[in-house]
């Protein structure tokens, strides 16, 4: 049984920084993917970013890539999502996840914390 709860989220003016946290409880496969996805309002998922838990390496959205970045604190069993340069258009509804079949497609992750809002305003 797997459980992620993510947290850090809040408000930020544009050109902020902020950085979301996943506690990850229970066993996560090795083989599959781990990442954070987020929805805007009226939008579908969106795939931000994730890897394989023992990659050296990780894959992030055009859309992110250069400003975000995935961290992990194994000490603590965390996930990091590190923002820098936010956009107003990065407000959304951040979820991280785990269980992945596919590294960009949320129809393949078995599992989800309940998301945290991150708010950017001009």
């Amino acid at each position: 049984q797997v459980q992620l709860v993510e947290s850090g989220g809040g408000s930020v003016q544009a050109g902020g920084s902020l950085t979301l946290s996943c506690v990850v409880s229970g066993s996560t496969s090795p083989t599959r993917f781990m990442g954070w996805f987020r929805q805007g309002p009226g939008e579908g998922r969106e795939w931000v970013g994730g890897s394989l838990p023992l990659s050296g390496s990780t894959l992030y959205a055009a859309s992110v890539e250069g400003r975000f970045t995935i961290s992990w604190d194994n000490a603590n069993n965390l996930m990091l999502l590190q923002m820098t340069s936010l956009k107003l258009e990065d407000t959304a509804l951040y979820y991280c996840a785990a269980g992945g079949l596919v590294v960009a497609d949320w129809r393949t992750y078995d599992y989800w914390g309940q998301g945290t809002q991150v708010t950017v305003s001009s």
